[in-house]
């Protein structure tokens, strides 16, 4: 599928050669793709605040120890999020509604937004529709809005109203629990959302929403747009989306990581777009993806866990920055809802350790967009008869940089080196410089680490990563317009032009 690319010039052709995974050590074939940029023209801009992390609301809880997870001083997750770029942290899940045992109270959400001003975050607030109290909901707001507003970004009534039971008492299995076959009406919520949003606006005149919040429905965002889109304090549209279903049900690993690096994936991107955003534009309505990730339930072992995660993790974020997504919070933490139990999580960008938290692939995927992603698009249009399963985006940087990321998300023992040839139509860069994204894609193996211009991101949340010269080559036409880049399968890399 054509996608929305970007980048800019450069003073003369190299070629770059990046790590291939233990499974791909034998010689390899290689395709041709072709890239050439529109550097007269950039795009959009990507929102500062694109990036975000999805916890459950149970995490704000104090633990055994009566220590909370989101507090001020807990300075090791404060530097990751700083590392990580993020600017977006949203509180829901399935505990924060249908599934909760104890709603938090007035310590835990000071400790909360003690922590975000110290992050330097705004928080999406998912409420308890279901089984809920209007008047509780609307206490809650006036709380947290009366001490915390300017680190408030909006509320969600309900997480995933579309898969509440039917009945009165949820018998259904733990897998059925998001699947469409047993989702709930827009027309059964419809009318006690607005139940509840009236007596927030009530209590809280100045209060946002968004929604709808639910699971790959366009459906619903259609009725909620219809319906409460222009009034009722909807600032923002919402899905969410695990565009692999349930992690149990991958029939293998090497399936599953297949599948996430694959164009079925990106199908279903398209077709969530293409069912709400045009509707939500033509209001006048952004939208944002507040709880992402690859498979729900926890993920899928051997894929949500890899290096895989990582090359998907960041195509998957330029693809809906190209397509005017405001942003995209990826659901996280040491356990996420799986139905009403809580699972340990394969597919969490970090989990916590004795000193800090020890960094999973994933980070390292959303790290690679954020070094990135601080500009506006620029289109492209690519030749790739071979059909290399490749991805090029460039950015027009705010320092006037330009920074272009080249993903080959190709794997197994017939992946291809992507051989391509960038034209850029300038000769005005004279300086490249790189980091690459490296690891072991197939596995997960204490051998092989995740590393990002030379450096892993550290428990404490640091990071000292390193842009790499590029030596100019000889051979370069007349007008420098074009360069080459040799990319192995299972691997990333950004570059950087400087003028």
């Amino acid at each position: 599928m054509k996608q929305v690319q970007t980048a800019l010039l450069v003073a003369g052709a190299f070629c770059l050669t990046a790590i291939t995974t233990l499974a791909q050590s034998e010689p390899v074939s290689t395709a041709s793709v072709t890239v050439t940029l529109d550097l007269k023209h950039p795009g959009a801009a990507i929102p500062e605040n694109f990036i975000g992390l999805s916890f459950e609301t149970s995490l704000l809880l104090p633990n055994e120890n009566g220590w909370r997870y989101f507090r001020p001083d807990n300075q090791p997750l404060i530097n990751l999020l700083h590392t990580l770029g993020v600017k977006s942290l949203r509180i829901g899940g399935n505990t924060s509604d249908r599934d909760a045992k104890q709603l938090p109270g007035p310590a835990d959400w000071d400790s909360l937004f003690g922590f975000a001003k110290a992050a330097g975050v705004k928080v999406i607030y998912c409420l308890q529709l279901h089984n809920g109290d209007p008047q509780v909901a609307a206490q809650t707001v006036k709380y947290i809005m009366d001490r915390y507003a300017p680190l408030v970004d909006c509320f969600s009534i309900g997480q995933e109203p579309s898969a509440y039971p039917v009945a009165k008492v949820d018998n259904r299995p733990e897998s059925e629990r998001m699947e469409s076959v047993t989702h709930q009406t827009f027309a059964a919520c419809a009318g006690e959302w607005k139940r509840f949003a009236d007596a927030i606006i009530a209590a809280v005149p100045e209060v946002k929403f968004c929604g709808p919040g639910v699971h790959n429905d366009s459906l619903w965002a259609r009725k909620f747009i219809g319906n409460f889109g222009s009034a009722n304090h909807v600032a923002l549209i919402t899905e969410h989306l695990y565009p692999g279903g349930a992690g149990g049900k991958v029939p293998t690993p090497e399936i599953g990581r297949q599948r996430m690096l694959s164009d079925d994936f990106i199908k279903t991107y398209q077709k969530l777009h293409d069912g709400f955003v045009p509707l939500a534009a033509a209001n006048g309505l952004p939208y944002r993806l507040e709880e992402v990730n690859n498979f729900y339930n926890g993920g899928a072992a051997g894929v949500s866990d890899t290096f895989a995660a990582a090359l998907w993790g960041t195509d998957f974020m330029y693809w809906w920055a190209e397509h005017g997504a405001a942003g995209l919070n990826f659901h996280t933490g040491d356990h996420v809802a799986a139905g009403s139990r809580l699972v340990a999580s394969k597919y969490t960008a970090f989990f916590s350790i004795a000193n800090g938290y020890a960094v999973r692939p994933l980070s390292y995927g959303i790290k690679l967009f954020e070094l990135g992603s601080h500009g506006n698009f620029i289109p492209s249009s690519t030749i790739n008869p071979e059909k290399c399963n490749v991805s090029v985006h460039a950015v027009l940087g705010e320092n006037q940089n330009v920074y272009v990321t080249v993903i080959n998300k190709e794997l197994g023992t017939n992946a291809r080196t992507a051989k391509l040839v960038i034209n850029l139509g300038d000769n005005r860069f004279a300086d490249a410089e790189s980091m690459r994204m490296t690891g072991f894609a197939n596995a997960v193996s204490p051998r092989e680490k995740t590393v990002l211009g030379e450096d892993e991101i550290h428990e404490d949340g640091s990071w000292y990563g390193k842009w790499t010269a590029l030596a100019s080559a000889s051979g370069r036409d007349a007008e420098a317009s074009k360069f080459q880049v040799e990319l192995a399968p299972a691997s990333a890399i950004i570059i950087r032009f400087t003028k």
